[in-house]
C-alpha cells in the first residue's frame, strides 16, 4: 500500500486530482466527479471537522466488528460496494470547492504525518495505527479516482 503520509505520494494523489474536470464521467458508480470529491472529503471531515454523528456504541461494536477489517486492510474495494449513510453525497457540489478541499485535507494529512495518526481515535472504527489510517485514506482515494479514470 502507498504511504499517503509521504510528500511523493501525497503529490502524486494530487496529480491525479488534478486531472479531473467538471465534466468527467465514472467507469462506474451513481455519483458524478463532485459528489465523489466530496464523498471522499468525509472521511477527513470525521478526523478534523465536528459535524458527524459519531455512532452509538451498538453501531460502534458492529462497525469495529465486521466492517473495519475490509475499510483498513491492504485489500482493494470491490466496485459497487454499498456506501455508509453519511458518505452519501446525493446532492449536487461545486466541482471547484470540492476539489480544493480534498486537497487541502490531503495536504494536512501529509504535514501532520504518521506519528500524529499512531493510535489516534477513527470515529467509526476506534483505535487505529498509522498504518491503518493510511489504508483507510489510500485506499479510498485510490478506488475513486480510478473509479474516475484518473
Amino acid at each position: 500500500m502507498k504511504n499517503i503520509f509521504s510528500e511523493e505520494i501525497t503529490n502524486e494523489v494530487i496529480a491525479r486530482i488534478e486531472k479531473l474536470t467538471s465534466s468527467t464521467a465514472a467507469l462506474w458508480g451513481k455519483m458524478n466527479v463532485s459528489q465523489m470529491l466530496a464523498h471522499c472529503c468525509v472521511s477527513y471531515e470525521m478526523v478534523y471537522d465536528d459535524i458527524h454523528k459519531k455512532p452509538n456504541a451498538f453501531m460502534r461494536f458492529i462497525l469495529k466488528n465486521m466492517v473495519k477489517n475490509k475499510v483498513v486492510s491492504e485489500t482493494p474495494y470491490k466496485r459497487d460496494n454499498p456506501t455508509a449513510p453519511q458518505f452519501v453525497i446525493k446532492e449536487q457540489k461545486d466541482f471547484e470547492k470540492e476539489k480544493s478541499r480534498l486537497i487541502e485535507y490531503i495536504k494536512k494529512t501529509q504535514l501532520l504525518g504518521a506519528e500524529h495518526f499512531e493510535g489516534k481515535e477513527s470515529h467509526s472504527f476506534g483505535k487505529l495505527s498509522a498504518q491503518e489510517w493510511n489504508n483507510m485514506f489510500y485506499k479510498h482515494l485510490d478506488h475513486h479516482l480510478n473509479q474516475f479514470g484518473v
